[in-house]
């Protein structure tokens, strides 16, 4: 359900951009690129309440079966800062909202350095940690070069690929989609994952077929690797704030051993003139998924909080 009386899109996206962009949030969820992709899935929507813009979606990770449970990310701010008292109403109000329409009010991916903020404006919010929805940062030179003994195995598989495969990198370009949603679809069908994590797989090539088709108009940064001029890999992200690129989707070919080293270490070059640090996201508590993200040796987690009223 849409629980506010805006859509994301291309239109808007230069008022949400202003809010996004007004303060230091850091989460990879709090980016237009990301809450594009996933603007129909998560059912995104948007109002202005007070002083902030308040956007509200619904949680695929904690669903009780059969029934969709709405969420508020925290308020936004275009100012820098938050005023106690124009929070806490603005809070207050969007919790009537919810409540009209028979829902419980939450807070949701509400990034650590956020708690002090809301529990000052609303001491009667408890928050409660939500690990699956950590995100990963890196420093993105870490990953061009993976120098030293911890990366020694990334570095090894990445050198077999560059000296086994012949492979162009290219730029993403919204002329490429069809080509790009065929490898994706290719790629979801080959895995034997759980379920859930396959309904997870479905969701997101639903949101990447609109994606491809507007890489330029929305912002998105992506590449894609070729072999024999044919997609095995591609990794898709956007800007999130004035240092940090968010990493949304990165899929490669496993037939080719080093594939998926080396379409994350040619993202991480075609970025490094404009970011400092990759945000690689979350791992939905898919064991795999962050075993492999800790691997890259993150040189921070993200942590965010899931806050309701007492």
């Amino acid at each position: 359900m849409f629980m506010f009386d805006n859509r994301i899109s291309v239109d808007n996206r230069a008022i949400i951009e202003e809010y996004l962009n007004g303060y230091e949030y850091r989460t990879s969820g709090l980016s237009f690129t990301s809450l594009y992709m996933w603007r129909d899935i998560n059912q995104f929507s948007w109002e202005m309440v007070g002083d902030y813009m308040c956007l509200s979606g619904v949680s695929h990770l904690e669903l009780e079966e059969g029934i969709e449970l709405p969420f508020m990310f925290p308020p936004l701010t275009n100012s820098g800062s938050y005023d106690r008292d124009s929070l806490r109403k603005t809070i207050l109000k969007c919790k009537e909202k919810f409540e009209a329409k028979g829902y419980l009010f939450s807070l949701r991916l509400v990034p650590a350095h956020m708690l002090d903020i809301i529990r000052e404006a609303c001491p009667e919010i408890v928050f409660e940690d939500d690990r699956a929805n950590y995100d990963y940062i890196y420093r993105v030179q870490d990953l061009v070069e993976l120098k030293g003994r911890a990366y020694h195995g990334k570095k090894n598989h990445l050198n077999y690929f560059k000296k086994n495969y012949e492979y162009e990198y290219v730029e993403l370009t919204s002329d490429m989609a069809d080509d790009v949603m065929k490898f994706i679809s290719d790629f979801n069908r080959k895995k034997e994952i759980p379920p859930h994590e396959m309904e997870l797989l479905v969701m997101e090539e639903e949101a990447m077929y609109d994606v491809f088709r507007n890489i330029e108009a929305v912002g998105y940064i992506g590449g894609a690797v070729l072999i024999d001029g044919k997609i095995e890999a591609v990794a898709v992200g956007g800007m999130l704030g004035d240092d940090t690129v968010t990493e949304h989707v990165e899929k490669a070919n496993t037939d080719f051993r080093g594939l998926y080293q080396a379409v994350l270490n040619e993202f991480c070059r075609s970025i490094a003139a404009k970011a400092e640090f990759l945000n690689r996201e979350e791992d939905m508590d898919i064991e795999n998924l962050r075993k492999s993200k800790l691997s890259y040796k993150p040189i921070e987690l993200i942590e965010k909080y899931i806050g309701v009223f007492r």
